[in-house]
């Protein structure tokens, strides 16, 4: 993957394959290679994956929030004439989906969204009174995944090195807080992007009855449950995730 990582001016990001636009937001905890398995399989069937790096860390802390969050992406398209392009983000980076979709709908052709925050108000609202126990850390980030195995010690170090990095952490939790202070439920009747809901029926983060409710308040929404499967779909079944979306794409003519 590191070898098709761009610098361009302020904005750094994944670029793979040719064609319409595929852009990836990942989550507040989630790296870019969470998603693997979209970056391998589209672009081998006529798209262009791109996943730009959030400014989660980098953002003045007064400006560490969503809607800057969301300003970016805006920029990030504009700067690279992608044109219309269809969006894909999971946990944060669902709720900044469908902030930009709300936002600047002439620039999103479809949203895509799993386990996304953004209705479920105690989904990132937890601190981490206990940051500094590594066990504990281990559990929580575990306990994201139906299988536990999925969190690998890469991904456990990961979270544990940001929310012991108290520049990090103090981000993280500015970036959580205006994430529960923007509930979008009055929203989401008004957007009429089309959007494909993919969900874990065992998500514990962002519960099914969360999907649910997505599905109810977007106009122009169908949800899909993947089984056996917790709040990241696209890491932890990457190949239902991608069979289930590239159906929904092509049924829409995207």
């Amino acid at each position: 993957m590191e070898e098709h990582i761009k610098q361009e001016g302020k904005f750094k990001y994944f670029e793979k394959g040719e064609g319409t636009p595929i852009v990836i937001l990942h989550g507040l905890m989630g790296g870019l290679s969470n998603f693997d398995g979209v970056m391998n399989y589209f672009p081998t069937k006529g798209y262009k994956v791109v996943v730009p790096e959030l400014p989660l860390y980098d953002l003045p802390l007064l400006k560490t929030n969503t809607k800057n969050l969301t300003k970016y992406i805006k920029e990030f398209i504009d700067f690279k004439n992608y044109g219309k392009v269809i969006l894909v983000g999971n946990s944060l980076g669902g709720h900044i989906g469908l902030l930009t979709t709300k936002l600047y709908p002439e620039s999103i052709k479809a949203l895509v969204i799993t386990g996304s925050s953004g209705l479920y108000e105690s989904a990132m609202g937890e601190s981490y009174p206990k940051r500094g126990d590594y066990e504990y850390m281990k559990k929580k980030v575990q306990d994201v995944f139906y299988n536990p195995e999925i969190a690998t010690p890469e991904i456990i170090d990961d979270v544990y090195s940001v929310v012991n990095d108290r520049n990090k952490l103090i981000r993280t939790l500015s970036i959580a807080k205006s994430a529960i202070r923007h509930n979008m439920s009055k929203d989401l009747p008004d957007m009429h992007t089309p959007t494909c809901i993919i969900w874990g029926k065992q998500d514990e983060v962002t519960p099914p009855e969360v999907g649910k409710d997505f599905n109810k308040l977007l106009p122009d929404s169908e949800l899909f449950w993947i089984d056996k499967c917790g709040h990241a779909a696209m890491m932890e079944h990457p190949d239902e995730f991608n069979k289930i979306l590239y159906a929904w794409l092509q049924k829409r003519n995207f």
